[in-house]
């Protein structure tokens, strides 16, 4: 057995599967007896995995035609090359920056009754999806550090994230759906910032609702549902705010929460 101190870059290292088999092995030992970093480090691969999933169709893309006009061998060295920096910085905690890199899933249009009813001509929600399963993609499976500020400091929470959006917010409650609130952090959008609120239920599943206030047109649009790679997402607009929520969960289950979300902040 090794006499190597164990650290943050070994694990990492095994995570990315970058470890020599002897080292891995001493990595997964130092695991099994550390209950609370193994699970941490299992998150880490589990978002690797969901990277993978919702960016591995990127990197097989075909070079457009007007860039294919290089040297065969200087057009695949730059491919390799965008390839290997496109999951580079995706791995990291800005990897959601990428949103406009992969066309969104297609769309279907939900009606549920006292949803919001279908006005179809609007085009500036059509990035709203892919933004919010990206941030969820990339911020829900941390285990240490989820959100910026806790649920057990919401007031704060709330007086912070609608400070900076310059409009008043509130996360939805979701308790009766099995849903209690994490907490929420700040991220920038394509024209400012964007608030996301983060919930888990009993088994650990998380949930993350996307909030922007970038929907100048103030058209209201009827719920949307996308696959973007291994997440579900509602979304839809309501006056100045566009509203995402984000899961792996089924279609059906993320319907109800969205009806509960869109219930609370328009009560009747």
């Amino acid at each position: 057995m090794s006499k190597l101190p164990m650290t943050e870059a070994d694990l990492q290292a095994c995570v990315d599967g970058q470890l020599p088999e002897a080292r891995r092995a001493e990595v997964e030992v130092y695991l099994a007896a550390r209950p609370e970093e193994a699970e941490r480090i299992a998150a880490y691969r589990r978002q690797n995995e969901e990277l993978r999933a919702l960016f591995d169709p990127v990197v097989d893309e075909p070079i457009p035609a007007r860039l294919s006009s290089q040297p065969r061998h200087r057009s695949l060295s730059l491919q390799r090359y965008a390839a290997v920096a496109a999951f580079a910085f995706i791995s990291g905690s800005v990897g959601w920056m990428l949103r406009s890199a992969v066309e969104p899933s297609a769309v279907n249009v939900v009606q549920t009754p006292g949803a919001p009813q279908p006005y179809l001509a609007q085009t500036d929600i059509a990035s709203l999806p892919h933004q919010a399963a990206i941030a969820h993609v990339v911020y829900s499976p941390d285990v240490r550090h989820p959100v910026e500020i806790g649920a057990d400091q919401e007031d704060q929470l709330v007086t912070w994230l609608s400070k900076r959006l310059g409009a008043q917010l509130k996360p939805p409650k979701l308790g009766p759906l099995g849903f209690e609130l994490i907490g929420g952090r700040l991220l920038p959008g394509n024209e400012g910032p964007v608030a996301q609120f983060m919930y888990h239920d009993a088994s650990g599943q998380r949930l993350t609702l996307y909030v922007t206030t970038e929907h100048k047109s103030q058209q209201n649009t009827a719920f949307r549902f996308s696959q973007e790679g291994p997440v579900n997402v509602f979304y839809w607009v309501d006056g100045q705010f566009g509203y995402a929520i984000s899961a792996g969960i089924d279609k059906g289950k993320l319907v109800q929460v969205a009806q509960a979300v869109y219930d609370q902040i328009n009560p009747k």
